[in-house]
């Protein structure tokens, strides 16, 4: 029939031509209109109706779904058009450095990322750009200090005030038996070199706190928190908050994390937005206090530095806005959607 025929070729020729969408929508209703002209009573001939084929009814039926599924495309692009300014505003991780090239082995190493449409090699060069800062050289930084490394981030930074303990090894991967007693960022330091020794690592073997924690940050392009104890965490986000910079922040306990993405210079809630009001001591008991499944930091932790790579390439939708809640016991994962608070004393209005 010619009319289905007409169709097929303009969205053939469309594609083959490479014709904005809104074009082929146009021309495809111009010749719906032409067939439905075809059949009107007035106009139409046995001739012409059996060369178009089909009824009436049948095209009107068929024209009606047909500006469904434009509509449908049309509120489907006026989202992701409002969803643009959050990624248009990534860290400044986002801008490669000038003359940020790769070597073969570097080529190499990273060929299954630049075969990724998402981060290509313009990806991976803002990876290789990037500086980010990761809280916590424990179970959840581990996995995502790791992976940083292996993705290929330019410059990893890790501040953490303990030692390796025989304890940790149960899930803080990054570490070793051998290294039990050596301060964690050095002993962390070592596995990332060794996974990878085209990324420089800056070790700070003290404790995360106000009078470091701005000049610190300000280094880096964002910061993942691993730490254990809400003072650090208060602490990362106001500074973050304060300085514009992205936090990928996730915590765990027993058999359940949650992890978000908090960034209200780019219309994110910040973590205290969520969770205003700090537990009483005791009432959140640490995972030395309450236990914690080995894989789980693992999980969490991983997925921390997928955020981190989403967030420096400009990929996918990262969790801003959004809280991510997992419960490794019953293998259920929920994401339930946050929002800023008004009078949220570090990023509200007032």
């Amino acid at each position: 029939m010619i009319g289905l025929f007409g169709f097929a070729a303009l969205w053939g020729a469309g594609r083959w031509l490479r014709w904005r969408p809104w074009a082929v929508w146009a021309l495809a209703a111009l010749w719906w209109l032409a067939i439905m002209a075809v059949h009107l009573p007035m106009v139409a001939s046995d001739t012409l109706i059996d060369a178009v084929g089909g009824t009436f009814d049948g095209w009107l039926v068929f024209g009606l779904l047909g500006a469904l599924v434009a509509l449908y495309r049309l509120g489907f692009s006026a989202l992701k058009a409002r969803a643009r300014p959050l990624a248009a505003s990534a860290p400044a991780a986002a801008v490669p450095a000038p003359g940020a090239s790769f070597g073969p082995a570097e080529l190499d190493r990273y060929a299954r990322h630049i075969l990724l449409r998402e981060i290509g090699g313009p990806g991976q060069k803002r990876l290789k750009a990037a500086k980010v800062l990761v809280v916590g050289a424990g179970g959840l930084g581990s996995p995502a200090l790791l992976y940083l490394a292996a993705a290929g981030v330019g410059r990893i930074g890790v501040i953490d005030p303990d030692t390796v303990e025989g304890s940790n090894l149960q899930r803080q991967i990054i570490h070793a038996d051998e290294r039990i007693g050596m301060p964690k960022v050095f002993s962390a330091e070592a596995a990332m070199k060794a996974l990878n020794p085209f990324v420089e690592v800056r070790p700070y073997h003290r404790r995360f706190q106000d009078d470091i924690a701005e000049a610190l940050v300000a280094e880096y392009d964002l910061v993942l928190d691993g730490t254990d104890n809400f003072g650090t965490r208060y602490l990362v986000n106001r500074t973050c908050a304060k300085l514009a910079k992205p936090l990928v922040a996730g915590a765990i306990t027993q058999w359940e994390g949650q992890l978000s993405v908090w960034d209200p210079a780019r219309g994110a809630p910040c973590y205290e937005c969520v969770f205003p009001v700090r537990p009483a001591p005791g009432m959140v008991p640490t995972c030395a206090e309450a236990g914690v499944a080995a894989p789980l930091p693992g999980i969490i932790g991983t997925m921390m530095a997928m955020e981190a790579v989403k967030l420096i390439t400009g990929a996918g939708e990262p969790l801003r806005g959004r809280l991510m809640i997992h419960d490794a016991l019953y293998a259920e994962t929920r994401v339930i959607g946050v929002q800023k608070r008004p009078g949220c004393p570090v990023c509200g209005e007032s």
